[in-house]
């Protein structure tokens, strides 16, 4: 088993930190790492984490990514079809992490479309259930390739709604919430007094500078920014032998 831990490695724990608390909710993480993240949140501090095999049945024990149901000892355990989903999102227990085309400062998500909407120069996913998503419940997001243009000042579409506009929404958006943005550089949070996105903390070998650099706003950024701690001997030794054992999440975040 491989020790040396990887900036991938770094992006799955970030990721998993954004479940810590949630307690007996239903946890979506969509993607190869944000999947990763939230097997191991489970493995660990977060077992009544409900998590499905990406379809719609609920697994019990660690399913490895790529794998079936009955790989590493797990077993269906309930039915979650997409009427059961609903009937979880609006009352708010449920914490999805989405990816974002764009982002900007307060949080609003772009997946729609490059461009304007009369007429993209790219169309992408188009607006799927980022709107009601962030509306209501927990909301994180996996970037793998952090860039300006990604992190915008402004996006073309809203598909996630962010903290500005989630704010003039009053009541509607009483479960609002965006916990964590992680990219391959850092992890991000809304913690300020206006709610606009803050360095929480970097990646090792990562510096302030490479994070302003590849961000197309001001972001908000403390003294001291701390580095994004690295996975426990149990947490790898889980992703390496029971979570990932054939290298899925290295290969979407390459070790520098």
């Amino acid at each position: 088993m491989s020790t040396v831990i990887t900036r991938a490695d770094h992006c799955v724990v970030a990721l998993a930190e954004a479940f810590r608390g949630d307690g007996e909710i239903f946890a979506s993480p969509m993607g190869t790492i944000p999947s990763a993240a939230g097997r191991l949140a489970r493995a660990t501090f977060e077992p009544d984490l409900l998590l499905t095999d990406g379809v719609s049945i609920g697994v019990a024990g660690i399913l490895p990514l790529g794998g079936s149901v009955g790989d590493n000892d797990t077993c269906t355990e309930a039915w979650m079809p997409f009427r059961k989903v609903f009937d979880t999102l609006w009352w708010g227990r449920r914490h999805v992490i989405m990816g974002a085309s764009q982002i900007d400062r307060f949080g609003n998500q772009n997946i729609a479309c490059i461009g304007p909407w009369e007429h993209p120069k790219a169309m992408l996913l188009g607006m799927r259930g980022a709107p009601g998503n962030t509306i209501n419940h927990t909301t994180s997001y996996w970037v793998p390739n952090h860039s300006a243009k990604v992190f915008v000042p402004k996006v073309d579409v809203v598909c996630g709604v962010g903290y500005d506009r989630a704010a003039a929404l009053g009541h509607v958006a009483r479960f609002h919430e965006i916990r964590r943005v992680v990219s391959n550089l850092g992890v991000f949070d809304f913690e300020t007094p206006e709610r606009a996105m803050r360095l929480r903390s970097l990646h090792p070998g990562v510096t302030v500078d490479d994070v302003v650099a590849a961000t197309g706003f001001e972001i908000a950024i403390d003294a001291g920014v701390p580095t994004t701690r690295d996975p426990t001997d149990e947490e790898l030794e889980l992703l390496r032998t029971q979570i990932d054992p054939t290298g899925l999440c290295a290969r979407e975040v390459p070790h520098d």
